[in-house]
């Protein structure tokens, strides 16, 4: 990527300069190290964005869906051409071991653009219902506020969906992660989408998101991050009636049932819980197991959690990598303890670095055992590698305490296929993983509760960046 544009924004197809001075340090989590320094934008550089997406509407809503999705098709294609670029941004802002930032983070936005392409070509985006006409038309300028935990996924889950639509964006990613958000947009330029029909603009949500949030000429804010941050975007939006598509926070069961085979099952979930450093919002931090089995089953997660290997995330023997800033690591390590305080088997890890780290944000994998539902660590979403294993007597007790938290966005079930579909339909979860599936890129992703609301992912994601219009009396 071009460093330079770090200190730009995006904006009416060209890299103009801030509106301010602020800059900030972007820090690599593994080192401590400032690796650059990005813009932050003002309320008046999230005008100049929004007014070049509004000019820009009218134009690109018109045109034919074939050539939007020929548009999309040029974006993938300069995406794959950095595919290896994006990897090593991720790799950089976020820590994550190179392995799992091509495999995974850079894998994810190129996924998610082929999906919503795939999506599109079968989109109904005209069909006839008697004497009416229902035609799915992009809803307008599109405010996209993106996190720094996954940041492809989640900017290839909005701008995909949003240019399939028709619609015209500013992009705010996370200025804690920059680096592949400005690739992106360079990815975006060289691809050709039209000026203002993308534009970017880094920022904190405070001062950029919230400008973004309630500014009138915006018609719909698609938000990812925290349930708190959620609760402000929504706020904001509210006195223009725009739409609001949330996905928030999540503090997902993983009920592992009779019937499965334990060990194996235990293993897997631990997996599941730490990767990307237990900073993924469905991860399976809550994992509910026969009580009558408990002590071997947190047996079988010490040894999965030991074999996890930390550390520089340039050593291919490397599985985990840093938590993102000193902030979350600070977090983490605050709500470890308050586990140990309320009284929960601290069964491996704990609070600090792992044993000879001496910088950068490093958790250390960690398991309790004997939680109960009503402890801190089985209610609040701890955003790190943290696993908190709580028993039950029967599978009705299990399914009760699973659906009571503030939280619905994902869960998981293990056990025999027929048990575990029964399981799955009562819990309440936007989607139910059942004996480790993989990742289903089609699968609508959202959630119940303080989740979140609307959808995402393929045609999913591009239901809600359009309206509905009925032309009535059209066939009579």
């Amino acid at each position: 990527m071009t460093y330079a544009n770090l200190s730009k924004f995006y904006i009416n197809g060209e890299w103009v300069a801030p509106l301010g001075g602020t800059m900030m340090g972007v820090e690599n989590p593994a080192t401590e190290e400032i690796v650059a320094q990005v813009a932050l934008g003002s309320v008046a550089d999230a005008d100049r964005a929004i007014a070049a997406a509004r000019a820009a509407f009218d134009g690109f809503s018109g045109w034919k869906a074939a050539d939007r999705i020929a548009l999309l098709e040029a974006v993938l294609a300069e995406y794959n051409r950095r595919y290896e670029e994006f990897a090593v941004a991720m790799s950089t802002e976020m820590g994550a071991p190179m392995a799992w930032a091509r495999e995974a983070q850079a894998w994810a936005g190129q996924v998610h653009l082929e999906s919503t392409i795939k999506a599109a070509k079968e989109f109904h985006w005209e069909e006839m219902r008697g004497d009416t006409l229902l035609i799915r038309e992009g809803i307008g300028v599109c405010a996209l506020i993106t996190p720094w935990n996954w940041p492809m996924n989640q900017i290839a889950c909005k701008v995909g969906p949003a240019l399939a639509a028709g619609c015209t964006m500013v992009l705010k990613p996370s200025e804690i992660a920059p680096l592949s958000g400005v690739l992106f947009a360079e990815v975006c330029h060289a691809a050709g989408v039209p000026a203002g029909v993308f534009n970017m603009v880094n920022g904190t949500g405070p001062e950029v998101g919230a400008r973004m949030s309630s500014h009138p000429e915006v018609d719909m804010v698609s938000f990812t991050g925290s349930t708190r941050a959620g609760v402000q975007v929504a706020t904001a939006a509210a006195p223009t009636v725009k739409r609001v598509a949330q996905e928030l926070g999540g503090k997902s069961a993983n009920i592992i049932l009779p019937s499965a085979d334990l060990a194996a099952a235990v293993a897997a979930g631990v997996e599941g819980c730490f990767g990307n450093t237990g900073q993924s919002c469905d991860a399976p931090t809550r994992m509910f197991v026969p009580a009558a089995r408990m002590d071997e089953a947190l047996a079988v997660a010490k040894e999965a959690a030991e074999a996890v290997v930390v550390g520089d995330p340039q050593d291919p023997a490397v599985t985990m990598g840093p938590l993102i800033s000193k902030l979350q690591f600070d977090k983490v390590q605050g709500l470890i303890q308050k586990g140990i305080d309320e009284g929960a088997t601290l069964v491996t890890g704990g609070v600090g670095r792992p044993v000879g780290v001496n910088r950068g944000w490093f958790a250390r994998p960690t398991v309790f055992g004997h939680v109960t539902n009503d402890m801190t660590i089985a209610r609040e979403e701890i955003f790190g590698p943290v696993l908190s294993v709580i028993g039950y007597d029967t599978v009705d007790q299990a399914v009760a305490m699973a659906n009571d938290t503030v939280y619905g966005l994902a869960a998981y079930v293990q056990g025999a296929p027929e048990e575990a579909i029964a399981v799955g339909r009562r819990l309440r979860a936007g989607q139910v993983n059942l004996n480790y599936p993989a990742w289903d890129t089609f699968a609508p992703f959202g959630g119940y509760k303080q989740s979140g609301n609307g959808r995402e992912y393929a045609d999913w994601g591009i239901h809600d960046f359009c309206e509905v219009k009925a032309l009535v009396g059209h066939g009579a």
